[in-house]
């Protein structure tokens, strides 16, 4: 189609005849249309224009170009169609203005015709014709086609080379923008302000800051850089590129400046976080007299959304309908997000109601995350329903926003939309559709999402970790890492957070924390708040509460999140008092606290048996902190009272309580009754638990164990056989400890691992020792009604013991040992442990299911309360 070049010159003199869609009938304008023109309105020379007889060429460009320039596009090329029918004649200048409404119109299928007539005609010579045909190509998306038409121009100007290059920052080919750039400097054409605005563009777009600066100095060299709009696109560019205090230089140096100037700064301090300075220029810019136009309004209003500024946002709207700006879309859209973020949702739907007929997606956006910001999901969904009964298509923005409404609507259904609509590859939309799926623990479809992925930003990774950190897949979060850093994927320290979280659950590998620690140094994060304190919290679960006590020491800035897992860091390890000390500090900054403070609080005072001050600190809770008392709340009471046999007191504590107890405050009652042995209330507390958790073999077998204790036999056994019949198996111990950064678990009189002749050798060494120290068995923690004999071969084969005796064997003398049990600790292998630590000089670090015990020189750090 374009290479016909020589159709018809002769045609020029004699105008076109064109089969184009007519929209007026004949038109014509007297002699007299100029004079008129001066005296009366546009739209008062268009009536006049459809009443006349006659009319020149040039009278008619006029006409046709004052459209244009005012943004009249629609009634620009109906007009040239009206032209076409009544057979007026028509030149290259009417062809060049009509193509560029075309692209301002998006209509490249009227594009197409009228490029056909000036093919035909032999216009495509006129190198404002191929211009306009490049400009009108690369609007409407046919970059193809425009670098086709571009590459066939025999003349082109620095105009039509701006053209092609505008067009690539437009479509996003920022890239291919930069080399022609450079291609046209090497033919020797020199850019002019349009040239450099377009290319500077193209550099904000992709945050290329050093060519920027390069180009910057080519600006200055060609003596452009106090051109406003060059200067406009400078500002725009380094504010992009996160270099503001640039951007404002350029900006203070501007001799003139317009509002797009303005407007400029203010976004660029915004984007930059810098509200407060965004602020101080829309302050001086009114002190200057600068007429705010609608983009300037939709970036202060989209600033008061982001400080919940909302007396001033109302302030701005009622500006905004007084300057008649109130129609404008954009800035009614900006007014709802602001009124949603400050809460008033119901005046953001309000105006959103006013929009009918011209919402958009962008509104029909807005107003979903408004409601979902607000807690109203059901109404999101409701609304998300009725843009699509009202044709109005989802975006990739609709969709990541409804995702998160996951309690009203199934990930599957919009999955089917998702898929429909083509975005099941998009970055955004397959992080929301897989967190969702990963939030209904649904991990492995969340994962097949995740592969489906084009192209996979830090935020997808970031996702896709923290989902497999929260449904305690270990190995999964630590494979997501090590896959991005293979894919040369730059960890953020969000991803660190992630993957430091997953190294805090009791199952994962304590090397491999400490190893993501160094990565994490390594990579510049370690001092990031969100960073330091998952470390605080891993090193704390793990069981090197001083490393995370260092960690937090070492903290520039510090959060809740630290504050109180180096509380319930302490809490666990049994250091009520230094956890107590953490409190008090925090309080005496003015800290804010919140329930969480308040549980590691309590919890501290359980663990060291500190009674008085647990009930204190509750009614601070409640009294000075006005904090709403939780079941997890209670529950610490509850244990607070029970493990120092205050058993009464928490049933007086559980009966007023506002709402019934749950199951964990019944098998804490149930598990002091065993310490204590106390079988009447036992009796009660299990009938509780099971009634509330039947299938939950802890009530059988702590009310088993408390008959034992009391030597009733018979109804030990009992209790055996109810759990046989309803078919509850009870819990295996389990010990595991880690060689090596392999762990290796242990269970209460298995001898299959293999080395378990050389770990019985070692018990029986140990037996020896231990005996030669003063020990003897306590076999009143073997529940099982046999001979004293077979008891202490029981107790010397417990899971912890086994695990021991291998990390003795398997590790240099003086080498610390840790192991986790999944159950509590019995009182005899506490005893033993104890000496262990002592006649093997080892640091020993036990996490059982209540906290952990710190072995070292005979001694425990729970001083024997837990």
């Amino acid at each position: 189609m374009f290479g016909v070049r020589q159709l018809g010159r002769s045609n020029r003199q004699r105008g076109l005849t064109p089969s184009l869609s007519p929209a007026y009938d004949v038109v014509f304008i007297p002699k007299t249309f100029v004079s008129c023109w001066k005296l009366s309105t546009l739209s008062h020379s268009r009536q006049l224009f459809d009443e006349t007889p006659q009319q020149g060429l040039s009278r008619n460009n006029h006409l046709l170009f004052e459209f244009s320039r005012n943004d009249r596009n629609q009634e620009a090329l109906n007009l040239f169609l009206g032209l076409r029918r009544s057979g007026s004649p028509t030149d290259g200048s009417s062809l060049s203005c009509v193509l560029k409404v075309c692209g301002c119109l998006l209509d490249g299928i009227v594009g197409k015709q009228v490029h056909c007539h000036c093919i035909k005609y032999g216009y495509v010579e006129d190198v404002s014709v191929g211009t306009s045909l490049v400009d009108m190509y690369m609007k409407t998306e046919s970059v193809e086609d425009g670098e086709r038409v571009f590459n066939e121009m025999s003349v082109k100007n620095v105009v039509s080379w701006t053209s092609l290059l505008a067009g690539y920052k437009h479509n996003g080919l920022n890239e291919q923008a930069l080399k022609l750039f450079s291609r046209m400097q090497l033919e020797g054409i020199k850019p002019n302000p349009f040239t450099f605005a377009a290319v500077l563009g193209g550099l904000a777009a992709d945050g290329a800051f050093g060519k920027g600066i390069q180009v910057h100095t080519m600006v200055i060299k060609s003596g452009l850089d106090s051109t406003i709009f060059v200067g406009n696109s400078l500002v725009n560019m380094y504010s992009k590129s996160l270099m503001v205090s640039d951007a404002k230089a350029v900006f203070d140096s501007m001799e003139s400046r317009n509002a797009v100037s303005w407007n400029s700064m203010i976004a660029g301090f915004v984007t930059n976080g810098l509200d407060l300075e965004a602020f101080e220029i829309f302050y001086r810019m009114r002190l200057e007299g600068v007429m705010l136009t609608q983009t300037v309004f939709a970036t202060v209003i989209k600033l008061c959304a982001n400080i919940k500024e909302m007396s001033f946002a109302k302030q701005l709207h009622c500006q905004v309908i007084k300057n008649g700006s109130d129609f404008d879309l954009n800035i009614k859209t900006a007014l709802m997000v602001a009124y949603s973020k400050c809460s008033e949702i119901d005046d953001a739907f309000k105006l959103f109601c006013m929009m009918h007929g011209v919402q958009n997606v962008v509104s029909w956006t807005a107003i979903i995350c408004g409601y979902l910001q607000n807690g109203r999901t059901d109404g999101a969904v409701i609304l998300f329903c009725q843009m699509r009964r009202e044709g109005v298509r989802p975006n990739h923005f609709t969709y990541s926003s409804i995702l998160a409404a996951n309690t009203s609507v199934s990930p599957s259904q919009i999955h089917a939309l998702v898929v429909k609509s083509n975005y099941e590859n998009s970055s955004s939309v397959g992080t929301a559709l897989s967190d969702s799926y990963i939030k209904i623990g649904n991990a492995n479809e969340a994962a097949k999402i995740f592969e489906l992925i084009d192209e996979k930003d830090i935020v997808a990774w970031s996702a896709m970790l923290s989902g497999y950190a929260q449904t305690g897949n270990i190995e999964g979060a630590v494979k997501i890492f090590l896959q991005l850093a293979r894919e040369g994927v730059e960890p953020n320290e969000f991803t660190f957070s992630s993957v430091l979280n997953a190294c805090a659950a009791p199952t994962a590998s304590v090397e491999q924390g400490k190893q993501l620690h160094a990565s994490s140094i390594k990579s510049g994060f370690s001092n990031a708040l969100c960073v330091s304190s998952a470390l605080v919290t891993m090193y704390a679960k793990r069981g090197n509460i001083e490393n995370a006590n260092e960690v937090f020491q070492r903290q520039v800035e510090r959060d809740l999140v630290s504050w109180n897992s180096m509380i319930s860091g302490y809490a666990q390890h049994g250091c009520g008092e230094k956890s107590l000390k953490i409190f008090e500090k925090m309080r005496s900054r003015n800290f804010e606290l919140d329930g969480i403070t308040f549980i590691g609080v309590i919890s501290a005072c359980t663990h060291a048996g500190l009674v008085n001050e647990g009930q204190r600190y509750f009614e601070m809770m409640v009294k000075d902190y006005h904090i709403v008392p939780t079941m997890e709340h209670y529950s610490c009471m509850v244990d607070l009272y029970s493990r120092a046999g205050m058993l009464e007191k928490a049933m007086d504590l559980i009966n007023k309580m506002p709402f019934p107890a749950g199951a964990t405050i019944w098998r804490t009652v149930l598990a002091a009754c065993r310490v204590h042995l106390n079988v009447e209330l036992g009796e009660l507390a299990a009938e509780k638990l099971i009634s509330l958790q039947p299938r939950d073999s802890a009530a059988y077998v702590l009310l088993s164990n408390i008959y034992a204790t009391a030597g009733n036999w018979k109804k030990r056994d009992e209790v055996r056989k109810l759990m046989d019949v309803k078919k509850v198996k009870k819990e295996a111990g389990y010990s595991w400890i880690e060689i090596k950064n392999k762990t290796f678990s242990f269970m209460a009189g298995d001898l299959s691992h293999p080395q378990s002749d050389r770990i019985c050798l070692k018990l029986e060494e140990l037996s020896i020792r231990l005996k030669d120290a003063g020990y003897y068995p306590d076999t009143k923690y073997v529940l099982h009604d046999v001979e004293e004999e077979h008891k202490e071969v029981i107790l010397s084969l417990h899971s912890e013991r086994l695990a021991i005796a291998f990390g003795l064997i398997a590790t240099p003398p003086g080498t610390p040992i840790q192991i986790v049990k999944n159950l509590r600790v019995c009182g005899d292998c506490h005893t033993v442990i104890k000496l262990i630590s002592k006649i093997e000089g080892r640091d020993i670090v036990v996490r059982d299911s209540n906290r952990f015990h710190h072995f070292k020189g005979g001694s425990c750090s729970c001083g024997d309360y837990w």
